[in-house]
């Protein structure tokens, strides 16, 4: 397929579309959410490696294990009696997730641009750190991640447009969109409560 004369993988299809399935189904608090997000992440690991964007195929391994863990968490709930709540996140929490996308942002980005030929190493390794807080935000429904996932697709275009990924840029302009119509519904999903 060609878009804007640019070629466009299967790959950037079937990510495009699961991956803003995926984000819809969120922001609903669908559990479908899960499964849905686990073929994007799947297709997008390919894609990634083939652009050398390898903090984002690593970024995929990592969502594997934190979208089978929101799964979980959104099926069990906080105890056995109650479903997964909407919250707010402490200031210790914010801070604990801060610290660690600098450490994470800076270690991963220097390794990459010193032993890898990365394409762009401290952005991708940055956005990806982000991506990664506001993933296991969502699996305790951490209101913030809509935040976090605003910055995060910001950056991504950018990253995107620099790369080519003329879908994978659209898909995140979308997930921007998406981000904002989701702090907007769990906010006043959590007024609700």
């Amino acid at each position: 397929m060609v878009l804007f004369g640019q070629a466009i993988s299967t790959n950037e299809i079937i990510g495009f579309v699961f991956g803003v399935a995926g984000v819809f189904l969120t922001i609903k608090q669908n559990i479908w959410c899960f499964p849905i997000g686990l073929i994007n992440v799947a297709v997008s690991l390919v894609l990634f490696f083939q652009q050398k964007l390898y903090s984002d195929a690593i970024q995929q391994f990592v969502y594997i294990v934190l979208l089978s863990y929101g799964w979980y968490k959104w099926v069990k709930g906080e105890d056995a009696s109650r479903e997964l709540k909407i919250s707010f996140s402490s200031f210790k929490l914010l801070a604990t997730l801060f610290l660690l996308c600098i450490f994470f942002s800076a270690g991963v980005g220097m390794v990459f641009k010193k032993y890898t030929d990365a394409s762009l190493p401290y952005w991708d390794a940055t956005a990806t750190a982000l991506s990664f807080a506001a993933q296991w935000m969502i699996a305790k429904k951490k209101i913030e991640n809509w935040l976090l996932w605003i910055v995060v697709n910001i950056m991504y275009i950018g990253i995107y447009i620099y790369k080519g990924l003329l879908l994978y840029t659209l898909l995140f302009a979308i997930y921007l969109l998406l981000a904002v119509m989701g702090w907007r519904e769990w906010r006043k999903a959590v007024t609700i409560q």
